[in-house]
């Protein structure tokens, strides 16, 4: 079986685990104090703060900016449900705005219109590894006093026309799960220019402490180990190459596969760097036949994401409902093949003739 995304870990993050472990400091500490500032120098921001998941860092985020009770915050409903579901720990309303028919993203011309006065933020997300257009929504965040939170889980060295995908809000959120670009097997990042964001989010991971045993605020324990940094760091070193990898993978799942009829590639939007952390076709009519051929052929394929968040039984179940129809068309027709760094020039070709097989074009 090709696995649709694997994690490549080799004797440099062994070894580095094993220090850890010999150093007897396991838990939060120098490691994770160098992985944060080794990654805040990498995306280019003041700050980064690690947490202990992609999805803590998001809820950190949020509570590290004032954002509660009452108040709404903007996003697309076409991502992992734990973008929408950080608006709802801290109390707040998450608010969907449609997605671009071709990036996947947030359109930003459905924000404007979504905007009350109970709104505090946007939260656009980096879909697939692609940049969201940032320039209009930062843009409309500065004509009504918005914040910008970034959810970058799936957009570690992505670049937006010559910026870092997570430098350009007020603060952004990356995950380090085992599918990412890089991972630390669980593990996440907050990364701000904003100081005091920064040192909020930095007591709150740690049960609300601003000194030892002085607890000012409600925290919680979402703080990283030095064993998941110690990973971190080995695999920082190679997020480029792994990203060179994945687009030259992308690239060469393209060229062989944009003449099909009934499949439309991924659309790199001008000016900005995808990443590919999913290469995601679009397959109206058969993508659910598609992907049972391939995967009975040994082929994994993941369908990112099968249903807007407002359709998940929870969001049902608590009254959301929301427009937007360029959402659930795609939820309809998208079907990720593997572009993982792992794969091998004859795992590439097979992905290929197996698609171009389904469609009977050799």
């Amino acid at each position: 079986m090709i696995p649709v995304a694997t994690p490549i870990i080799d004797e440099e993050e062994i070894e580095e685990v094993v220090k850890v472990l010999k150093s007897g400091f396991i838990a939060q500490g120098p490691r994770v104090a160098e992985f944060e500032e080794k990654f805040a120098s990498c995306v280019g921001t003041e700050h980064a703060v690690a947490t202990s998941s992609g999805t803590t860092a998001l809820h950190l985020a949020l509570l590290a900016a004032g954002i509660g009770k009452g108040d709404q915050v903007i996003t697309t409903p076409f991502s992992f449900a734990a973008t929408a579901n950080a608006a709802l720990y801290v109390g707040a309303e998450p608010v969907f705005a449609d997605i671009d028919p071709e990036t996947y993203n947030i359109d930003p011309e459905g924000i404007e219109e979504l905007i009350t006065p109970s709104t505090r933020a946007i939260i656009p997300v980096h879909l697939y590894g692609q940049p969201a257009d940032m320039d209009p929504i930062l843009d409309l965040a500065a004509d009504h006093d918005l914040l910008v939170i970034e959810d970058a889980a799936q957009a570690h060295g992505a670049e937006y026309h010559g910026r870092m995908v997570g430098s350009m809000g007020d603060a952004a959120c990356f995950s380090f799960y085992p599918t990412k670009n890089i991972t630390t097997g669980e593990g996440g990042m907050i990364t701000t220019d904003n100081e005091e964001i920064a040192e909020m989010a930095r007591i709150l991971r740690a049960h609300g402490e601003t000194e030892r045993y002085n607890h000012a605020y409600l925290g919680y324990n979402f703080r990283m180990t030095d064993i998941a940094a110690a990973i971190g760091i080995a695999q920082l070193g190679k997020l480029e190459d792994f990203n060179r990898r994945r687009i030259k993978n992308a690239e060469y799942l393209t060229d062989s596969l944009r003449d099909l009829e009934g499949v439309s590639t991924p659309h790199v939007a001008a000016g900005v760097k995808h990443v590919f952390h999913q290469y995601t076709l679009r397959v109206p009519g058969s993508r659910d036949r598609l992907m049972e051929f391939l995967n009975k052929g040994g082929i994994g394929t993941g369908i990112h994401y099968p249903k807007p968040i407002y359709r998940q039984e929870l969001y049902r179940r608590m009254g959301f409902n929301a427009s937007c129809p360029v959402s659930e068309k795609a939820a309809e027709e998208v079907l990720s093949l593997p572009v993982h760094p792992a794969l091998t020039d004859e795992d590439l070709e097979r992905i290929v003739d197996s698609v171009r097989d389904f469609f009977g074009q050799d």
